[in-house]
C-alpha cells in the first residue's frame, strides 16, 4: 500500500519547521497498538524521514522496551561507542552523555562502523524544563544545500575518523568492542576495515576511512552520511578543544575527524556543515510520553542544550550494510 493512502488515516501533522507529528489517543496498551500501527508508521518513516508521536504515555523501560520490540524486531548492541551508554534492557540504552549545557550536533548514529542502524528509536520518560529538544534535519537536502566544491571533495576521497581510546576520556575499549583482549580487538579491527596502532603507553589508536555521502537502501537518493562535523575538533568547546590538545596532543585527540585523504578539516569547514544543519533543522520541543522513530540514513539528529531532568531512552535497529558505505582508496580502479 503506498505511504501517501496510509497519511490520512493516521493524522499526520506536517510543519516545516518541525517533524512530522502524530497526535493519538493514549492507548490501553501501547505495544498492542505499536504492532497493529507498524507498517502506517514506518511509512510516514519513509515519506517523511521522521516522526514523532504523541499520547502513547511511556512510562518505563519496560513499556519502552516492548513498543520498540514491536516496531523494529530485534535491537541492535552498540558497537565503537564514542561515549558509554546506561543499558537500560536488551538493545535499551540510555541517552549519549553529553554536558547539558553544551549541543550535540547534527550526526548520523553509528555512521562509521560498517554495519549501521537504519532506523533510530527514541522515547521520552521526563522531559526538560526548557530545551533539550532532538531536533533533525534532512540529510538530502543537506547534500544539495552544501557548497559543491566542499561536497565533492568529501564525495571524491570520503571522511577520516581517527581515535585514541584512554581511560579518562569517552567509552573505554570494552565499551567500544565488547572485549579488552588485544587479540579480540584486532580481529575486529581487520574484519572491520579499522587500521590499528597500539601505543609505547599501551593505548589504542585507530583509524577508518568511510564515505561521506551515500545512497538510501530504498529510495536511491543521495544522502550527506557521516559525522565529519560532529566528531570533529572544531565542533568541541573551544575551551575543551584547548584541554584537550595540550593534554593529548594534536595528533592524540580522543576523537577526531579528517578528509579521507588525510588531510586536515578546517573550522571554516565545520562551521559551513554545521551551519547548513541548522538552516534545515526542525525542532519539537520533548513531551514526556513520546516517541520518536527517525530513518538515520537519510535523517541526522542533534540534541540541544537544556536545563532540569532529562530522560531519553534510545533504540537502534535494522542493521545495514550499505553498498557505497566503505569507499576504495583514490586511484585504486573501483
Amino acid at each position: 500500500m503506498p505511504s501517501s493512502s496510509l497519511a490520512a488515516p493516521l493524522d499526520v501533522e506536517l510543519r516545516p519547521d518541525r517533524p512530522a507529528l502524530l497526535r493519538v489517543d493514549p492507548p490501553g496498551d501501547a505495544a498492542s497498538w505499536a504492532a497493529d500501527h507498524r507498517e502506517a508508521l514506518r511509512a510516514q518513516v519513509t515519506e517523511h524521514g521522521a516522526l514523532l508521536v504523541r499520547g502513547l504515555g511511556l512510562k518505563d523501560a519496560d513499556q519502552v522496551g516492548a513498543v520498540f520490540a514491536r516496531l523494529a524486531g530485534g535491537l541492535m548492541t552498540e558497537t565503537e561507542a564514542f561515549a558509554p551508554r546506561d543499558p537500560e534492557g536488551p538493545g535499551l540504552y540510555s541517552s549519549t552523555p553529553w554536558p547539558a549545557n553544551q549541543p550535540m550536533c547534527m550526526h548520523h548514529e553509528l555512521s562509521y562502523p560498517l554495519e549501521v542502524p537504519g532506523l533510530m528509536l527514541f522515547a521520552c520518560l521526563t522531559a526538560p524544563e526548557q530545551g533539550g529538544a532532538t531536533a533533525v534535519a534532512d540529510a538530502e537536502q543537506v547534500l544539495k544545500a552544501l557548497p559543491a566544491e566542499l561536497t565533492e571533495r568529501f564525495e571524491r576521497a570520503g571522511w577520516l575518523l581517527t581515535r585514541t581510546y584512554t581511560d579518562e576520556i569517552g567509552a573505554s575499549l570494552a565499551e567500544s568492542f565488547g572485549t579488552d583482549d588485544r587479540a579480540g580487538i584486532e580481529r575486529y579491527c581487520r574484519a572491520n576495515a579499522i587500521d590499528f596502532t597500539w601505543q609505547p603507553d599501551g593505548s589504542l589508536h585507530t583509524e577508518q576511512r568511510r564515505s561521506a555521502v551515500v545512497r538510501h537502501p530504498l529510495t536511491g537518493r543521495r544522502c550527506w552520511f557521516n559525522q565529519i562535523a560532529f566528531l570533529n575538533e572544531w565542533t568541541l568547546a573551544p575551551e575543551v578543544r584547548e584541554y584537550l590538545v595540550d593534554e593529548y596532543g594534536a595528533d592524540g585527540l580522543p576523537f577526531n575527524t579528517r578528509c579521507g585523504d588525510g588531510t586536515a578539516i578546517g573550522e571554516d569547514v565545520v562551521q559551513v556543515v554545521n551551519a547548513t544543519y541548522e538552516e534545515h533543522t526542525r525542532r519539537e520541543p520533548w513531551q514526556a510520553g513520546d516517541l520518536m522513530l527517525v530513518d538515520n540514513i537519510r535523517t541526522a539528529h542533534s540534541r540541544e542544550p537544556y536545563t532540569g531532568e532529562r530522560r531519553i531512552l534510545v533504540g537502534m535497529a535494522e542493521p545495514l550494510r550499505l553498498a557505497d558505505g566503505c569507499p576504495a582508496p583514490e586511484g585504486s580502479g573501483r
